[in-house]
């Protein structure tokens, strides 16, 4: 009877039946409904890491809570995807931007030193010399020139044209602004660069002469590290040249052996003195 009256009550949730089961099952059906809606409650909370909340009356409504909070994230994943989605569009926006940008400023730089080198080809050209020595001189400083713009030297070119006379205070004048940019780039770049070979030749120089790496190094510091140097291997020589002249003398040599070994007498001191051959 309690279990016949138990299902019907849960299907039809009437009073009279769950009085029957109350009176038949020796227990309460609304108490045990609730322990159940309850243990339910904590399991999906568990398994699924949601928060079901406090007032949960029944299963239907522990169902529909349990599948608002799926829809709830499912949303949020979607709003997440699409924000994630949207940041790499915005990435590749940015990293496309800064390509073109750097692009640009390569062409600039390029186009910078190709109109110094330009300049300096034309004036220089060899075949357009008549005099041999005045061909002989632009030759080389032609070489010079194809060096530079192939290390991408603006310093050295600009030098060539200074010293050939090709920039005077009109033309650096009329330099644009966007021009002067350009040139200060290219040049602190180099300026990087030379730093950074500097830094390298300091480095081995440190490191073949036993230097302290991290104190500034100075012709100073180098001079006075390397005489402190050259003072201990001094001292160290004077010290094997006696040792030597101790060796010449084999009667002196073996009186001071005994000697010591009196004074110093270890199992690795007589078993040197063993393999020693007067």
């Amino acid at each position: 009877i309690a279990e016949v009256a138990g299902n019907l009550a849960e299907k039809l949730d009437d009073e009279a039946l769950k009085a029957i089961y109350n009176r038949h099952a020796d227990s309460d059906f609304d108490l045990e409904q609730a322990a159940e809606v309850d243990m339910l409650k904590q399991a999906a909370e568990d398994a699924f890491g949601i928060d079901l909340g406090d007032d949960v009356e029944s299963l239907d409504d522990l169902i529909e809570r349990t599948q608002n909070q799926f829809e709830q994230r499912r949303l949020e994943e979607e709003a997440r995807e699409q924000a994630r989605k949207e940041r790499q569009a915005t990435r590749k926006k940015t990293k496309k931007a800064t390509e073109e940008k750097a692009r640009m400023a390569r062409e600039q730089t390029t186009l910078s030193l190709r109109e110094v080198y330009r300049k300096l080809a034309s004036s220089l050209h060899p075949d357009r010399e008549t005099d041999l020595a005045e061909r002989e001189r632009k030759t080389a400083l032609m070489q010079q020139v194809n060096q530079a713009y192939e290390k991408n030297d603006l310093l050295k070119l600009l030098e060539l044209q200074l010293e050939l006379e090709h920039i005077d205070q009109a033309a650096i004048n009329n330099i644009s602004e966007g021009r002067l940019q350009q040139y200060n780039k290219i040049l602190k770049e180099q300026i990087g660069e030379l730093d950074s070979e500097l830094a390298h030749v300091q480095e081995r120089f440190c490191a073949q002469f036993g230097l302290n790496p991290f104190a500034p190094l100075t012709p100073r510091t180098a001079e006075r590290s390397l005489s402190t140097e050259i003072a201990g291997i001094k001292s160290h020589i004077r010290l094997v040249e006696a040792d030597t002249l101790l060796c010449h003398d084999l009667k002196k040599l073996k009186a001071n052996v005994k000697r010591w070994h009196r004074e110093i007498s270890t199992p690795d001191f007589d078993e040197m003195l063993a393999d020693i051959q007067f």
